[in-house]
């Protein structure tokens, strides 16, 4: 059984290990300032939730597992949330996305 959850464990931390690695590529590869927080907010969330699900199975059912889980529900509500403040922050300070509605290009 050990052997099982090992193998789930290290699954689960290369896994989100992957997310985090293509959020960072996401961030620098993308056009705008929306699509990069887009990209950063979603893969920085299921990143960290896998990895600390992986550390979580690591640690057995121990006071660690439970701050851990602890901290995975502050990132999942924190995370999305400052991601959703930055875009509304910068849609009030002018900044457009590149395709605005009407289909025109923003201001890069």
């Amino acid at each position: 059984m050990a052997t099982v959850l090992d193998a789930l464990s290290w699954i689960l931390l290369v896994g989100g290990s992957i997310f985090a690695v293509i959020g960072g590529i996401g961030l620098v590869r993308m056009p705008d300032f929306f699509t990069r927080a887009h990209a950063g907010g979603i893969t920085d969330t299921m990143g960290a939730g896998m990895i600390l699900a992986g550390l979580m199975l690591q640690s057995g059912l121990t006071l660690v597992t439970w701050k851990l889980l602890l901290i995975g529900v502050l990132i999942f509500i924190t995370s999305p949330t400052s991601v959703h403040a930055l875009a509304q922050s910068a849609l009030a300070h002018g900044v457009r996305p590149l395709l605005d509605q009407d289909g025109k290009e923003g201001r890069r």
